[in-house]
């Protein structure tokens, strides 16, 4: 079997379509699971482990060994909660019926390209890979009960997500957490306790500087669950909007965007970042044009040209998101170097100290 490079990074950039069961036979099996896992989405996990990444390099705890493995068994724990999360909802007959899900994405469950016996195998073999290194993780820091702790909240949320969290309106508000303060303070306190500190003092800051990446994700999901609350509605999947109704739902994902901004402002204000962190208000454009979006109600039809339905709400904050996210990634780099470089740090400790 060919293994197809070029397919791995589309589908670790875009969501795949693909209707032929003798197209999907001929794929190697990572582009299988990085289509079926919708890595283009599961990115979102790499970006916070970067974030974390960068804060421990300007703290002196960057390892990058224990970070890359680290990274990948996250990345890879995130698909294994996609590939439940489609066995689940097809299980449980929400996918059925040109269901939201199944007209964004490749669901192989449902074009019957794999048997619900294949999806278990490949969630089981997804799942013992990020187990494996989330044991890395517990033996690189001696077994923390704080890193088991996190270790276990993973675990549970990977199980019991699709239900019965999401049918709690309790599913969003879990993506905030995780891919934002609980991730990146989690990883970030991974490498500082394998450095040999154990009680790195910018813990708190550090969890602060996970907010607005975390909410970010969020708005993404949250903007989903609005795009699919009908459908959901109909099959008594009680996500957020569904409980809340749509206009508040919506009123909540304009202020999820809103203090995505208002954080970086504090952190720049307290001297936890420098004012080169403001360069996250490049992507402003695109935060203004989700919030104006917001303002009306998802359209019956999508407009002439719109390349992304059945998605609406979550298509917009996804666009936000790429550009948030890079720019705070390199806001980051920039940031962090100055921490780290003598000539800069000094100046800093001077004039801008933390």
């Amino acid at each position: 079997m060919k293994i197809n490079f070029a397919m791995w990074r589309r589908a670790m950039w875009e969501l795949i379509k693909m209707d032929d069961k003798n197209e999907w036979d001929a794929l190697d099996v990572v582009s299988k699971w990085l289509i079926a896992t919708r890595s283009a989405v599961t990115t979102v996990t790499i970006y916070s482990c970067i974030i974390a990444g960068l804060l421990a390099w300007r703290d002196g705890f960057f390892s990058w060994g224990p970070f890359l493995v680290v990274t990948l068994s996250l990345f890879i724990a995130h698909g294994t909660n996609n590939l439940l999360n489609d066995y689940t909802d097809f299980s449980r007959g929400v996918d059925k019926d040109n269901y939201f899900r199944t007209q964004y994405g490749v669901h192989p469950l449902v074009q019957g390209f794999w048997t619900k016996s294949q999806q278990i195998q490949w969630f089981i073999a997804s799942g013992i890979l990020a187990i494996l290194g989330g044991v890395y993780a517990l033996q690189y820091t001696g077994f923390n009960p704080y890193i088991i702790g996190l270790f276990v909240f993973g675990a549970l949320v990977l199980l019991f997500y699709t239900w019965p969290l999401k049918y709690w309106a309790l599913g969003e508000f879990a993506i905030f957490l995780i891919w934002g303060p609980i991730m990146i303070a989690g990883v970030y306190f991974v490498l500082a306790l394998g450095a040999g500190e154990h009680n790195p003092v910018n813990l708190w800051n550090v969890a602060l500087a996970g907010i607005p990446f975390g909410l970010s994700v969020a708005s993404i999901n949250v903007g989903k669950h609005i795009d699919k609350m009908q459908d959901d509605k109909a099959k008594g999947v009680g996500t957020f909007p569904v409980r809340v109704g749509e206009k508040f739902a919506r009123a909540v994902n304009q202020f999820a965007v809103i203090a995505t901004y208002a954080v970086i402002i504090y952190l720049v204000v307290v001297h936890y970042f420098t004012p080169i962190m403001l360069i996250v208000f490049f992507a402003i454009k695109r935060a203004l044009l989700v919030i104006g979006v917001l303002n009306k109600p998802r359209p019956a039809e999508p407009p002439k040209e719109w390349p992304a339905w059945p998605t609406w709400f979550s298509g917009f904050a996804f666009y936000h998101n790429r550009m948030f996210g890079g720019l705070l990634l390199l806001g980051l780099l920039l940031d962090s170097a100055l921490r780290v470089i003598p000539f800069t740090a000094d100046f800093l400790a001077k004039y801008w100290p933390m």
